[in-house]
């Protein structure tokens, strides 16, 4: 495999281009799953570390990423926020997951289960 100018291989390119493409849809629905677990609102950097710690580095790197999500979640009435002072800086915005939000993530995880099911009977070779 050839590579670019800057070492990379066309594997890696090609890597990077598919994570990109898959983030678009799970980061939003690991977005509105925290927030479902969470027991109070949660600021943007919360929300980060938390998909951090508990993501196995899959959506780790990605925090400037998410407040786009974030307020396009909200938008869609997925999400309420509200503004806070903060002692140690500027006010932060706590996000919370709505109703609406709630039913949206329970059929997107369907959506989900059902579309990982399907791709690892077939990564698998389990086709007949």
């Amino acid at each position: 495999m050839s590579a670019t100018p800057n070492n990379e291989t066309l594997a890696d390119l090609l890597l990077r281009k598919f994570h990109k493409e898959l983030s678009a849809g799970t980061v939003s629905l690991a977005l509105l799953a925290v927030l479902d677990w969470a027991k109070q609102p949660m600021y943007g950097y919360q929300i980060a570390k938390t998909l951090e710690r508990h993501g196995s580095g899959v959506l780790s790197g990605k925090q400037s990423a998410l407040y786009p999500v974030l307020r396009n979640l909200e938008a869609a009435g997925l999400l309420a926020s509200e503004v806070e002072p903060s002692v140690s800086g500027p006010p932060r915005r706590y996000y919370s997951i709505t109703a609406d939000g709630r039913r949206v993530l329970e059929t997107w995880r369907q959506a989900w289960t059902a579309t990982r099911d399907s791709l690892d009977t077939i990564l698998r070779g389990h086709l007949s």
